[in-house]
């Protein structure tokens, strides 16, 4: 009988991540080189709207902390606006189900939801885990690699982004192989969404 576990109750770890899915971790900067690339510098009105996205955050995180949905709408949901993600030829899945079945062990079916799937043919260009500020990105990272163990083209390298407001990291998977960037905080005091926007502008003109 075929059982069908929820990612999000199964693959906690990137340990597990790796037993189930036969991934490993690849500590080598040749590997990941699209978020180290030297970008264009974003416009002033970028900048500004950027700033503002910051500044709205941080407002709203001092009152108490913020839920995924607010994540989603004050920081996650403008940034993919401006990175253009919304537009063609891009396509939005919100929340949408993924499955995925393990060749080696063919009666579990692992089972999940993403906040958001941004599409470009049968590439995953961004994946977005929304999470409570009060956590760590790092619980996402192992949800986020399941998921995209899907991509119907492996042959192709698969980008992720992992956020929860405060922080945010990119991961690739290529192959069984994977790595993720530097993480990005709103902590600090430069504006690190600036470097955020910029990368996601680079892997959407990746396919």
């Amino acid at each position: 009988m075929t059982q069908s576990l929820a990612i999000t109750d199964y693959i906690d770890s990137l340990a597990e991540a790796e037993t189930r899915f036969g991934l490993s971790y690849r500590s080598d900067p040749g590997f990941f080189v699209e978020w180290r690339t030297e970008f264009p510098p974003l416009t002033t009105a970028e900048q500004q709207r950027l700033d503002l996205i910051k500044q709205r955050y941080l407002y709203h995180r001092q009152f108490g902390h913020l839920l995924e949905g607010g994540v989603n709408f004050i920081v996650v949901a403008p940034l993919l606006e401006l990175a253009g993600f919304y537009d063609a030829p891009f396509r939005l899945r919100s929340e949408a189900s993924i499955r995925i079945e393990l060749e080696d062990d063919d009666d579990k079916i692992y089972q999940g939801r993403i906040d958001s799937l941004i599409v470009q043919e049968k590439l995953w260009i961004v994946l977005v885990e929304a999470k409570r500020p009060s956590f760590s990105i790092d619980v996402a990272l192992p949800q986020a690699l399941a998921y995209m163990v899907a991509n119907p083209a492996p042959e192709s390298p698969t980008f992720g982004m992992v956020s929860n407001g405060a922080y945010s990291m990119f991961l690739k998977l290529y192959g069984q192989q994977y790595e993720f960037s530097d993480d990005f905080s709103l902590n600090r005091q430069q504006n690190e969404l600036h470097r955020v926007l910029q990368i996601l502008n680079h892997l959407k003109t990746l396919s």
